[in-house]
């Protein structure tokens, strides 16, 4: 297998790593020539997952036609924000050749899914999604994960849970798309909210209200979009709403931290290079919600943290401060 990973950040690198480990060759196509350099000179990455030494079966390249060039698996990893852009770029690719979306978010623009948006530039693709309770750095370090490989295709399913799959990272196959996609999108959100509770230092009650919650609020607007409920009682909803909004290693939540500390998300953004998910996800989701008349709560407070302003503790003081309704409906 020679696996084409479109983007150096710090879950591409991972996925690099991964796949190396299982025998793939793999091209890592990175945008910024400091991480190509220093992971050719030194086998580091510069700045994500810098203390873990990337394989020598990884090559990574800043030429995205020398990236894709023999591949017979291409995943693309890079934030959702510049999926189009660089979708656009790509040189065409083999319609026998499975592409593979691993990033968690939406089209921050159309609102689309990153299944769509990969179908709209590669119309006659094979196209699957990777998703699930992942932390870059554990799947790095060869730690035992489970995750969810999601496509209409049972054949292509069957074939990514063989080829990309192993002991240490097994793999599930789901037919619902759009509940993986969805969940694992929204979950980023939610541990905002999480993170701004843990700030705030409301306790792990408020915690555990929020998580369960807002899988009810990714539920909501997952069935309006077409999911089936309970794919997001699985890894790519609960499991990775869970991981996300309780890990420590979780950047949405660390920016949800941040924020209830007085911080912004540029300045945490600026420090770690790396983007949360989260507060461009918001956006499309309260886009969505409005079109298809969902209520979206946490969401609705989330935006009006990172957008207009308003007070991490005013915003949770709003959600506590909402009637009262029954559970069951």
């Amino acid at each position: 297998m020679s696996v084409a990973i479109i983007g150096g950040g710090s879950w591409g690198t991972a996925l690099a790593m991964h796949a190396a480990r299982s025998g793939a060759g793999v091209r890592l196509w990175a945008r910024e020539r400091e991480v190509v350099e220093a992971i050719r000179t030194r086998r580091r990455s510069p700045w994500y997952l810098a203390d873990i030494d990337v394989p020598p079966m990884v090559e990574p390249t800043t030429d995205q036609g020398e990236a894709l060039h023999g591949a017979t698996l291409v995943i693309v990893a890079v934030p959702s924000e510049f999926v189009a852009t660089v979708l656009k770029a790509l040189p065409p690719i083999p319609t026998d050749v499975p592409i593979v979306s691993a990033t968690k978010g939406l089209d921050p623009e159309r609102h689309l899914r990153m299944s769509e948006v990969i179908v709209e530039r590669f119309p006659d693709a094979r196209v699957a999604v990777l998703s699930g309770p992942t932390f870059a750095r554990e799947v790095a370090l060869g730690r035992p994960t489970a995750a969810v490989i999601a496509s209409r295709d049972d054949t292509l399913a069957a074939l990514l849970q063989r080829r990309l799959g192993a002991r240490e990272f097994r793999l599930y196959a789901n037919r619902d798309v759009v509940g993986v996609e969805t969940g694992g999108a929204l979950k980023n959100v939610m541990a905002i909210a999480t993170g701004i509770a843990d700030g705030l230092g409301l306790g792990e009650n408020a915690r555990a209200a929020l998580i369960t919650r807002g899988l009810a609020e990714m539920t909501r607007l997952a069935v309006a979009l077409g999911a089936v409920s309970g794919t997001l009682a699985g890894l790519a909803g609960l499991g990775d709403l869970v991981l996300t909004c309780t890990g420590s290693l979780s950047r949405n939540r660390q920016l949800g931290m941040a924020l209830a500390k007085g911080e912004s998300t540029a300045s945490v953004e600026r420090e770690t290079r790396m983007i949360a998910e989260g507060a461009r996800t918001v956006t499309s989701a309260l886009a969505l919600a409005r079109r298809h008349a969902v209520s979206l709560p946490i969401c609705h407070e989330v935006g009006a943290v990172l957008f207009e302003d308003k007070p991490p503790a005013d915003a949770l003081a709003s959600l506590l401060e909402r009637p009262v309704k029954r559970e069951d409906r």
